[in-house]
This record gives C-alpha cells, sequence and structure tokens, in this order.
C-alpha cells in the first residue's frame, strides 16, 4: 500500500509540474506568426483599429487610417471584413506618393484607398475560400466599402486579391478576430480605378 501511495503522489507531482510550466506569450518579430498568434488569442478582441495598433506591423495602416479620418468608422459596430496591408505592403509605394497620401491633400485619395481594403459583413477564411472555389476561374467578386469591386482568386494554396489594374495582393494570415469584424492580412496594398 505504501508503494502505491508513493507512486499516485510522484504521478500528481509530476502533473502539478507539468501544469506549472510558464506559458508565458512566445515573442517573435516575424508578422505573420504575431498575427497568428493575435487570431488564435482566446481573450476578448478589440475593434479592428485596436487591433491592428496592437501589432507594430500596421503602424503605417494605422496612422493613414488616422490620417484619412476612418478611425472611428472602423471602429464603429460592422462587422466588416478588412484585407490589411502590412508596413512592407506601403513600403512597396513610392515615398513621394505616400507623402501625397498622407497630407490633407490626399485625404479623399487614401480614404478612398482604404475603404477599398473593407468589405462589410464578416468573412472568414474558409468562406472565402468555398466562395472562390464556387465562382469559377473568373474568381470571387467582392464589393468593398468605397463600391468598387476586387477579385478573390486561389494562386496554388494562396487566396489572391486582384485590383482592376490586375495588382495582385496575396493574403499572409488569415481570421484575426476583431469585435466588429475579421481582418486578413496581405502584403500588397491594392488601388481602385
Amino acid at each position: 500500500m505504501n508503494k502505491l501511495t508513493i507512486v499516485l503522489a510522484s504521478a500528481a507531482s509530476l502533473a502539478i509540474a507539468a501544469c506549472a510550466e510558464d506559458t508565458a506569450e512566445p515573442t517573435t518579430d516575424d508578422p505573420v506568426a504575431m498575427n497568428d498568434q493575435m487570431a488564435n488569442d482566446t481573450t476578448e478582441a478589440g475593434t479592428i483599429v485596436e487591433v491592428a495598433q496592437g501589432n507594430p506591423d500596421f503602424s503605417t495602416l494605422v496612422s493613414a487610417v488616422t490620417a484619412a479620418n476612418l478611425g472611428e468608422t472602423l471602429s464603429g459596430e460592422g462587422p466588416y471584413t478588412v484585407f490589411a496591408p502590412t508596413n512592407a505592403a506601403f513600403d512597396k509605394i513610392p515615398q513621394a506618393t505616400r507623402d501625397e497620401l498622407m497630407s490633407d491633400a490626399g485625404r479623399e485619395d487614401l480614404s478612398n484607398i482604404l475603404t477599398y481594403h473593407v468589405v462589410q459583413g464578416e468573412t472568414n477564411a474558409q468562406a472565402l475560400t468555398q466562395a472562390i472555389e464556387g465562382a469559377g476561374e473568373d474568381g470571387y467578386k467582392l464589393t468593398t466599402v468605397n463600391g468598387a469591386e476586387l477579385t478573390a482568386m486561389m494562386d496554388g494554396g494562396n487566396v489572391v486579391l486582384v485590383d482592376p489594374e490586375g495588382n495582385r495582393a496575396t493574403v499572409t494570415s488569415t481570421d484575426v478576430d476583431a469585435s466588429n469584424g475579421v481582418i486578413h492580412v496581405i502584403d500588397t496594398v491594392l488601388m481602385p480605378q
């Protein structure tokens, strides 16, 4: 009986030790891993703007949303699906063009570009992929908040968004939850006509 008690006590000690392992969130400089970590976080998500503010890889997007006076809109009830360009996506735009868009004179154009990345309603990655597969080879048409269309297609195993000029953005991370919608991360800023 004494040996059984020792075995059970040892097993209980191991179980307690295993449960007491450090569960701190891993840190990473990889924006895709950060977004995946954010998507898997079970705490109450903030608004789309708050989630973007919490990720340093969206600092240019947050600055652009602020410059375009869209912060209140994207913090509203929604729901919205946002295709969020990373800082690296904005870096593909020439600096002079970015400076012009961020100025008071460029506010309307900037607002038009940013709302081109927003779709009314919440569409998770699985639903988007199913819609693309059901749409055939011409792709699935998404009507954005600014009224223009984006075409979503599959390229290999990746979802790709195509603007009217044929520019392509690849979705690099999906289903980042927000209280008023969902964010999908893209690698290129798309331009409406």
